[in-house]
């Protein structure tokens, strides 16, 4: 194992600067994934769970989603909420049991309930109540994905070490073409933050500026139909 004195920021920092891995690049039919963009997690002074990273995530998300729909190509929001038992977050429920708890993140409570600022589409976009932490873990993004013939996925959200990565891996290893935007991306510390941006720039995703992943998007052309619908 190499060891270094560097903080995880200036090792993202460094391969950032000087890119050591081939991009993979969008396809021709981009996903945007929106993770966990809720109260619970981004109502900050109101929330102990709740973090921020970049002031203007929440903008650069909606400006994300806009052009996705612009496009035709699906927009994608998770949410995590659970039962009154908390026995659909399995043993992950388990280690705590708080008011600020995962598990106790109930369906229809203000915790649960997206950010007011983001502009969704509720006639257009996908809804997902995901309970682990991959959005593709048991929901039906897949058949969804397969249905419009997705090839790229957009991932946004939080956390950066949790269920971004998570979902990021899992898109990888179905194959797509995954992109994170580095701006759009939130964790509760910076270390970990950085960390994770360093290790999936370097394994599993092109991590661009929303500006770089905005600008590529525009170059792919956009489908006919609602949402991506093939015709």
């Amino acid at each position: 194992m190499e060891t270094s004195s560097k903080t995880s920021r200036e090792l993202y920092a460094a391969i950032k600067a000087n890119p050591t891995r081939k991009r993979f690049g969008f396809g021709q039919r981009p996903a945007l994934i929106n993770i966990d963009l809720q109260k619970a997690y981004t109502c900050v002074g109101e929330f102990a769970t709740a973090y921020e990273t970049d002031p203007k995530q929440l903008d650069h998300v909606n400006a994300l989603a806009e052009e996705f729909r612009a496009r035709n190509f699906p927009v994608v929001w998770t949410y995590v909420a659970y039962m009154d038992s908390g026995e659909d977050c399995g043993v992950w429920g388990t280690r705590t049991d708080t008011p600020d708890s995962l598990q106790n993140i109930k369906v229809g409570s203000r915790r649960s309930e997206f950010d007011d600022r983001l502009n969704i589409d509720h006639k257009r976009d996908i809804i997902v109540n995901k309970r682990m932490a991959s959005a593709f873990f048991e929901t039906n993004l897949g058949s969804i994905f397969n249905f419009h013939g997705v090839d790229s996925v957009v991932v946004t959200g939080g956390s950066t070490s949790g269920c971004v990565r998570a979902t990021v891996v899992d898109s990888i290893s179905r194959s797509y073409r995954t992109i994170v935007p580095e701006e759009c991306v939130a964790d509760k510390h910076e270390s970990p933050h950085f960390a994770n941006l360093y290790d999936m720039a370097l394994k599993y995703a092109d991590v661009l500026s929303v500006e770089e992943t905005l600008a590529q998007l525009r170059n792919v052309a956009p489908v006919a139909g609602p949402a991506g619908v093939r015709r």
